[in-house]
């Protein structure tokens, strides 16, 4: 079976541009793996991130916190499908370490 790739399904090719290229080489073995529900799991939970980020920024800490819940919440989903979700851990780690200054 031919593999998947951003020119022969609809949600590698809708999150290309938007994502980092760690995370889209995440989507792709999702993908190939049949696994798309994942997939679409992690770019919730990729834009949690970035939006807690942004909160941050903007010094919305609570709204950060909140989101950074919510986000910690679907990364335990993805533990347990034994997801490779270590850059997610990684960029949530940075969110944190925002809102605690």
């Amino acid at each position: 079976m031919a593999k998947y790739n951003s020119t022969n399904n609809d949600l590698l090719r809708d999150s290309k541009r938007n994502t980092t290229p760690k995370i889209y080489s995440l989507l792709c073995d999702l993908v190939n793996d049949e696994r798309e529900d994942l997939a679409e799991l992690v770019l919730k939970v990729d834009y949690l991130i970035s939006y807690a980020s942004n909160a941050a920024k903007g010094k919305d800490f609570q709204e950060a916190k909140e989101t950074v819940s919510k986000a910690k919440e679907r990364i335990k989903m993805l533990k347990r499908e034994n997801a490779d979700i270590s850059h997610l851990e990684y960029l949530l780690e940075g969110v944190e370490k925002k809102i605690k200054k």
